[in-house]
């Protein structure tokens, strides 16, 4: 039993970690576009107000209840995958800074 809650306990921490992680990268992601004219002013300005905004949903799940649920982790790496997406899209659309 002790063996399972542990193990439960490790995946919920590391699911967590990779969210963060993600987050830290998509950040960088947006930082260098910014440095390298890849992204215009409108859109770092766009791709950081989504991210902020599911950072703060993000924080709001977890005090929810004991951590994120099944449900919200899929919403908020569905979300993640879309800004990842579209900063992709916007990084490689000609336009210049």
């Amino acid at each position: 039993m002790a063996v399972t809650f542990a193990l439960a306990l490790g995946s919920t921490g590391s699911l967590a970690q990779r969210i963060e992680n993600r987050k830290d990268r998509q950040v960088a992601r947006t930082n260098q576009g910014i440095r390298s004219g890849e992204l215009t002013d409108k859109e770092a300005a766009r791709l950081k107000a989504r991210q902020a905004n599911l950072n703060r949903k993000i924080r709001q799940d977890r005090q929810d209840g004991p951590g994120l649920t099944p449900a919200e982790r899929a919403r908020i790496e569905q979300r993640q995958d879309q800004i990842s997406r579209d900063l992709a899209r916007q990084k490689h659309d000609g336009q210049k800074k």
